[in-house]
């Protein structure tokens, strides 16, 4: 009896040991991370202000901003292992029996070690073999895989503290040791199969999000296993493609509009936003709900992050809709409903992933989503009108009070005009107009004497917010080399041949809705747009055109189960069951289906060439 007594004690000590080491390492982490963003705003502005001030500039600006970026994602990415941006699917495994839960956790965990491992190890294997220098900044060119190899030992450090102080060591043990020998064994075995590399990768990639591991660790683990099927892409492979996605410049624009749309929010100008649009549409029927949607689409010209938006609307509408009158869900799902135009309406993180994927203009695929933006807006107004459960309504504001609501909201509305017109006009780049949005929005908070507290968590939290998009951005690189390899759009080329604009466009659309129930809207573009947009074009569509319809689409799989995002994150919120949101989004969901709908067929009616089929 004594001695269990002792055991008990001494797993205590243990937890709390752990959970103390996790919290300094996270506070170190997070400050790390915190000064990587703000070093890579500071560089970028500075060569704005060198560039258009003084024609003049560093060799070596936009390399150094890459191998910057790669250190935040090293840094960053492990503090989002267990955040809504880890993007677990947990739908199955909540429905699992206890026992089953506890075999899918370690599951899990073995698929983030064997992540880990790769990155970790791959990097090592590259920085032995690299040699050579950065011409631009003078540097051996291992740092930077070297970085990422650091990243995969932080991940497995924060993984194994946060099991410990859990009480979960027996089940860490198990996944440490499944993790490893499966790591080892992938460089070791060969199995033959007639699936193309690509498909297995998608399957295991695949039981890793069933069992509710995080979804890069799943494509970075699948990649790994995939060799052991025939993949042409060793470890070290598999982390240089991975360096590469994430290695471009275009990608720091998403740090800084997410950087841009916190400081909107901290700095009180988010509010003063709400307030407007409440004065223009609050008095009419469901205006609480019309107004959530107005914010949704003047809020979109400042975040570009639907994830934001659902956070920030959650906290501010959700309360005040159920006191008018709606069921909690109902309240929920307009909230998450009006979250999609975010990655639509410009500027839009969706439409600058779709960019890096597939080379199109930014500026053209922003002044697309203008139009997107309002067609899916009509149609979620209507369906807000036809649903109402809203028992009160506010008074009409008077002219002075819409007058005023508007004069404050002006500066929120600048950082729109900053972006679009930036971009659109060519004016500056993408990613220096972001950085000019931030700071933009920095100088508002300033302005509203935020305190050093709430700033810091702004740059904390959107440093780890980008670090797990530019994850997966990285990690989903070797699965669309595999796809490619295996000639994936060849197959889909001949499937759709000869069936026009319409049946094609057809078949994408019911492809991508499909593709949108499984997969984060980065991922999905990441792998499938540089497979559909050459059908799209071969078939007479607008590339432009498809590349909006494409988003469209895909930012509709943040509503439908089993991955919906944007429920999941006004689940977490406002603590309403995901079941009972993706029930009450229904009516919703048809109406952006019917947007989707328009704007297809909007595609169809002015091809490029004029021809109909």
């Amino acid at each position: 009896m004594r001695d269990a007594v002792l055991a008990q004690q001494a797993g205590t000590g243990l937890r709390s040991h752990a959970a103390h080491l996790l919290r300094m390492v996270e506070t170190v982490l997070g400050a790390i991370a915190a000064l990587l963003l703000s070093v890579l705003l500071v560089g970028v502005l500075v060569s704005v202000v060198l560039r258009y001030g003084f024609r003049m500039g560093f060799v070596g600006t936009e390399d150094l901003g890459i191998w910057l970026h790669v250190a935040l994602i090293a840094f960053g990415a492990p503090l989002a292992l267990n955040s809504a941006l880890a993007m677990r699917l947990d739908l199955v495994v909540t429905r699992m029996p206890a026992g089953a839960r506890a075999a899918a956790a370690v599951a899990a965990d073995t698929v983030t070690v064997m992540a880990g491992l790769v990155l970790a190890f791959g990097s090592a294997r590259i920085t032995a073999m690299l040699g050579g220098i950065s011409p631009t900044l003078g540097v051996p060119e291992w740092i930077r895989f070297g970085l990422l190899g650091l990243g995969g030992a932080l991940l497995l450090l924060v993984l194994c503290l946060q099991r410990i102080a859990q009480g979960r060591a027996a089940a860490l043990t198990v996944a440490l040791a499944a993790g490893t020998a499966l790591h080892i064994a992938a460089n070791g075995m060969t199995l033959a199969t007639s699936l193309p590399p690509s498909v297995v990768l998608g399957l295991i990639a695949l039981f890793g999000l069933v069992v509710a591991a995080p979804l890069p660790h799943a494509l970075l683990a699948a990649a790994h296993l995939a060799i052991v099927f025939g993949s042409t892409l060793p470890e070290q492979a598999v982390v240089s493609s991975t360096v590469a996605g994430m290695s471009k410049f275009l990608l720091l624009a998403i740090p800084f509009f997410l950087l841009a749309g916190s400081l909107l929010t901290v700095s009180g100008a988010a509010s003063e936003v709400v307030r407007f649009a409440s004065a223009l549409v609050g008095h009419r029927r469901a205006g609480l709900a019309q107004a959530t949607l107005l914010t949704g689409v003047l809020f979109s010209g400042a975040s570009g992050s639907s994830i934001a938006n659902a956070a920030f609307s959650s906290a501010t509408f959700q309360p005040e809709l159920v006191k008018r009158g709606y069921p909690p869900a109902q309240a929920g799902a307009i909230i998450a409903a009006t979250s999609v135009l975010d990655n639509v309406i410009p500027p839009s993180i969706a439409f600058l992933i779709l960019a890096v994927a597939t080379n199109l203009s930014v500026g053209s695929l922003l002044a697309g989503g203008f139009v997107a933006g309002g067609v899916m807006a009509l149609c979620l107004a209507i369906a807000i009108h036809l649903c109402a459960s809203e028992q009160t309504t506010q008074p009409r504001a008077s002219r002075v009070e819409r007058l005023d609501s508007a004069k404050a909201a002006i500066p929120a509305f600048g950082l729109g005009v900053i972006v679009v017109v930036g971009i659109r006009f060519g004016i500056v780049t993408t990613t220096e107009a972001a950085a000019l949005a931030a700071l933009y929005t920095l100088v508002l908070g300033f302005g509203a004497r935020i305190r050093p507290r709430p700033l810091y968590e702004a740059f904390r939290q959107t440093a780890v917010e980008a670090s797990a998009i530019a994850l997966l951005i990285g990690t989903a690189a070797p699965f669309a080399f595999l796809l490619a390899v295996d000639d994936v759009s060849g197959l889909l080329s001949s499937l759709v041949a000869g069936f026009g604009p319409i049946g094609t466009l057809l078949v994408l659309n019911v492809l991508l809705l499909l593709i949108g129930l499984v997969l984060d809207i980065g991922a999905a573009i990441l792998l499938f747009a540089p497979i559909f947009l050459p059908l799209a074009v071969a078939a007479g569509i607008d590339p432009i055109h498809f590349g909006v319809i494409l988003v469209v689409n895909l930012m509709i799989g943040g509503l439908t189960p089993p991955v919906g995002m944007l429920v999941f994150v006004v689940g977490g919120v406002t603590r309403v069951p995901a079941g009972a949101l993706f029930s009450a989004i229904l009516p919703y969901l048809a109406a952006l289906i019917a947007a989707l709908a328009l704007l297809a067929a909007g595609a169809v009616l002015f091809q490029p060439s004029g021809a109909l089929p």
